[in-house]
């Protein structure tokens, strides 16, 4: 039994598995091939899903927010990660090739306009996606905001996160020496571009545990043993992205630029003991956007698969279609 009513399982809330009716690599033309997959109604309002990370990578499991009889499901794994190539490769990877990348898919599926879906990293850069080409976007739906501020970072990997679970923080820490812990992200930096693959592997692997203990409200604070490819793929351009602080001008761009998008229709679904991306940045951003709706979920953190998450998500989609 559920301890909290409402609480099913996240499955219960999606549509059923789906299978792409189109998928290809497509070139970017400075050295990526990027993966591109479509599911759901061809003729159906078009969406894209944008993936966390950096480096996370698409899942089946992403397909299945959306009714796939009203949807054209967009899907593409971000450069250098999942099923695009070269894998884990940095070079000609910025937040702005990204958006780029975003605005060729677009334009060579034919698509006027789409919803933009995407949730942490994929927030940041829906938002930035939107403010860059507002015209060719209909709705926004957001999960677990991060807008790529250096408050954000400093919460994260500057030990704020680390006070509330302080023995994943310990495991996160012990690897570096005492004279380096005041710039972490630095620190996880030298050791994941060292050159030698197996300390690339092993601080990966650390890299990426302390995110995945802290993702689940449900976290014992354990974030297992990733995969080594996957976790040295998925640290490299997290840490990548995070020491050029998002390669965005100043601190604070997506809240200043806001006005470029007021005027579309958004959704915000947030845990509230989400402790990657703590509330206050949606609730900044909020604050900047008239018309969005911001839905506060109790008893949920920052991961999407989350029950009350994942129940809001499909029910935001559902009323979409609807109108």
């Amino acid at each position: 039994m559920d301890k909290f009513a409402g609480q099913k399982r996240a499955a219960q809330h999606f549509y059923p598995p789906l299978d792409p009716y189109n998928q290809q690599i497509m070139p970017t033309g400075d050295g990526h091939q990027i993966y591109v997959e479509e599911c759901g109604n061809p003729e159906g309002m078009p969406v894209i899903v944008l993936h966390g990370g950096p480096g996370g990578g698409c899942s089946p499991v992403m397909r299945r927010y959306f009714d796939p009889k009203k949807y054209r499901i967009v899907l593409f794994d971000q450069r250098g990660c999942g099923r695009s190539r070269p894998l884990a490769s940095v070079k000609n990877n910025t937040t702005w090739d990204l958006v780029a990348d975003i605005e060729r898919i677009r334009s060579a599926l034919s698509i006027d306009a789409w919803a933009v879906f995407g949730g942490s990293w994929g927030a940041t850069l829906a938002l930035l996606y939107a403010q860059s080409h507002p015209d060719h976007v209909t709705h926004i739906v957001l999960r677990g905001v991060f807008l790529m501020t250096q408050r954000e970072l400093d919460w994260f990997y500057g030990g704020g996160a680390g006070q509330f679970w302080p023995d994943a923080w310990a495991r996160f820490v012990e690897k570096i020496p005492q004279d380096e812990r005041n710039d972490l992200i630095e620190a996880y930096h030298r050791r994941l571009f060292c050159g030698d693959l197996r300390t690339e592997m092993q601080f990966g692997r650390i890299w990426s545990a302390w995110e995945n203990a802290l993702a689940s409200i449900y976290s014992n604070g354990n974030g297992g043993e990733p995969a080594g490819e996957y976790s040295r793929t998925f640290a490299r351009l997290e840490n990548h992205y995070f020491i050029h602080k998002g390669f965005l001008e100043k601190d604070g761009h997506i809240l200043k630029n806001m006005d470029r998008i007021a005027h579309i229709p958004g959704y915000i679904v947030q845990g509230r003991y989400d402790m990657i991306c703590p509330p206050q940045s949606a609730w900044d951003l909020s604050k900047a956007w008239p018309q969005c709706d911001l839905r506060l979920i109790r008893q949920a953190g920052h991961a999407m698969s989350e029950p009350g998450i994942s129940a809001e998500l499909v029910k935001i989609m559902d009323q979409i279609a609807e109108a």
